[in-house]
Formats: C-alpha cells, sequence, structure tokens
C-alpha cells in the first residue's frame, strides 16, 4: 500500500502513500462513520492513527484502496465491528485514579455490603470497561482482602455488569489474564487475596480468583445504542470514555447514566470529565469526578 513519494509528498496526509489509496476524503469518511456508530470524534490528528488502524484490515481484505475497503462496510456489520475495534482505545490499568477506589471503599462499600448480606440485589456497572482492569479492580475492592468473608459476600445477590464496545478488549477482559507487573498498583492485600500466579514462559502473569470472575457478567455493548438494562445500578464507573466524545454528546449519556441509577447511586467519571447539561439537575457532586444520584436510596 505504499504510494510513490515523488509523485504525492505534497498531497499525502501520511508519508509515503498516496492519497490515491488513503486520502482526506477517506479520513472525513472514516471519522462519520465511527462518530455516528460510536459517538467518537476523530479529530484531524488522528489522521495517522486512523491509517495505522485501518491499514491492516485493508491490507488483509486484498483490496487497494481505504475507498474499495469502506464501501465494503455497507451492510456488513462484522467488518464495522473490525473498524470499530480498531480505532478504539484500550489504554487502562489496575486502581487507576486510586481515589475512586478509596471513596468506594470507605463510603459506598460498607451500604452495599449491608444491603447484599441483607438479601437485597446489588447492582454495579462497568461502562467501557475495555480490558477488564477496571471491574476487577473494582470487584477485590469490593470482596476486601479476607478471603473467607468475600467468598461469603460473592454467594449474595451482587450483580456486576461489564461492558465495552470492542470485543477485542472483552476477549481480554474475560480471559482475567494479566502480566505479573501490570498489577503492581493493586494493594497487596487484594493481590494476594484474589490473584494466583499462572505457570508458563515468558514474565510472570497473575490469573483473577474464579471466585471474582464469577461474579462479573461482560456484553458488547455500544453506549450510543439501546441499553437492554431495565433495573437501576447502585453504581456505574464510565471512565475516561467521554473524552472521545463531543459535548452534546457527552451530557446526552451522562443523562442517561443519571436516569439508570438508583436514588442515592454513585456514578464516577474519567479525572478529566465533568458533568454539565440535564443531568446537573439530578446529580450531586461528592468528590473529584464522582456524583450521586438525587432522592433518598
Amino acid at each position: 500500500m505504499q504510494g510513490s513519494l515523488a509523485n504525492t509528498h505534497s498531497q499525502s496526509m501520511v508519508p509515503g502513500v498516496s492519497p490515491d489509496i488513503y486520502g482526506e476524503g477517506d479520513f472525513r469518511r472514516i471519522a462519520s462513520l465511527i462518530h455516528a456508530e460510536t459517538g467518537i470524534v476523530l479529530s484531524d490528528r488522528k489522521k495517522m492513527l486512523a491509517y495505522s488502524r485501518i491499514a491492516p484490515l485493508v491490507r488483509r481484505s486484498g483490496l487497494t484502496s481505504f475507498k474499495a475497503f469502506l464501501d465494503t462496510l455497507d451492510g456488513n456489520p462484522a467488518a464495522m465491528t473490525e473498524v470499530i475495534a480498531a480505532l478504539t482505545t484500550n489504554h487502562t490499568y489496575f486502581h487507576r485514579e486510586p481515589h475512586h477506589f478509596e471513596h468506594f471503599e470507605g463510603v459506598v462499600r460498607p451500604d452495599l455490603l449491608a444491603r447484599a448480606q441483607a438479601g437485597e440485589e446489588v447492582r454495579i456497572w462497568s461502562a467501557g470497561c475495555s480490558t477488564g482492569e477496571e471491574i476487577w479492580t473494582l470487584m477485590m475492592v469490593l470482596l476486601g482482602p479476607d478471603r473467607a468473608a468475600g467468598a461469603k459476600l460473592a454467594r449474595t445477590r451482587l450483580i456486576a455488569l461489564a461492558s465495552d464496545i470492542s470485543v477485542n478488549a472483552l476477549a481480554g477482559a474475560r480471559a482475567a489474564n494479566y502480566p505479573a507487573s501490570a498489577l503492581d498498583a493493586l494493594p497487596e492485600a487484594l493481590r494476594r487475596a484474589w490473584c494466583h500466579t499462572v505457570s508458563g514462559p515468558g514474565e510472570p502473569r497473575l490469573e483473577i480468583d474464579p471466585t471474582v470472575q464469577a461474579m462479573v457478567r461482560f456484553r458488547a455493548l455500544n453506549l450510543m445504542g439501546e441499553w437492554p438494562m431495565t433495573r437501576p445500578f447502585d453504581v456505574i464507573f464510565c471512565r475516561n470514555v467521554m473524552i472521545y466524545f463531543d459535548i452534546a454528546t457527552k451530557e446526552r449519556l451522562v443523562e442517561r447514566f443519571a436516569h439508570q441509577l438508583a436514588p442515592g447511586g454513585y456514578l464516577y467519571i474519567g479525572h478529566s470529565e465533568r458533568v454539565s447539561g440535564p443531568a446537573t439537575a439530578l446529580l450531586e457532586p461528592v468528590g473529584p469526578t464522582i456524583y450521586r444520584r438525587k432522592g433518598h436510596a
């Protein structure tokens, strides 16, 4: 897919690639498709990224230009899913933004435990769970460092949903198997209680305990589409997802989250994200990027 530098350098968006292979119109088309499907905004700075992520799909298709490949996406949901998976960012890590987990442990967890032990249903949602580091951290914090007490809690009516638009990311989350170094930020007591060494060549790896794994249900879900969940959640984590959306999309999504929360429920968002628009009438800030649904539980 390399073009001629001599003929196309002044017009190329990507050095060495002919605009007949990947040009401005192709990028605009990709940006429009991804925004319509996911709400993600691809700025002009993402032209190289779009090329690098989609080019392998174009090569694999046997076609010789982005235009020809993009023409095949209409009416081809499997191919569109691959494009979305290629373009969505899955960078995350265990115990990210620790103040959220500290708030959850100190303020939210005691009430959730009391309710679960009383036989009530407790519902948690990691929206945009990526490769699973967030939901596994959250569940380990919920269960606590005492394995016996945590195992007893795991048998209650505690329901955890983890969703993402990327099927590739979800596959990694379901595997629940990570390089040991990836869990360095996790509190040692939780790591000892709920992670096990996996034998094999190469870098040491840790697997999330089956007790924790059994508590989580993974689902492929586009946050811009219909949500099949009908009952409200007590806690929703959606962090560092909305940074890719325009303001109108962010405001619509946060309002939907607010309506999906039970009164008194908590919404955790990313460190650079804010609640604005209609959701401000439903949510009150209770900490840095932490919001509580108004009303009584």
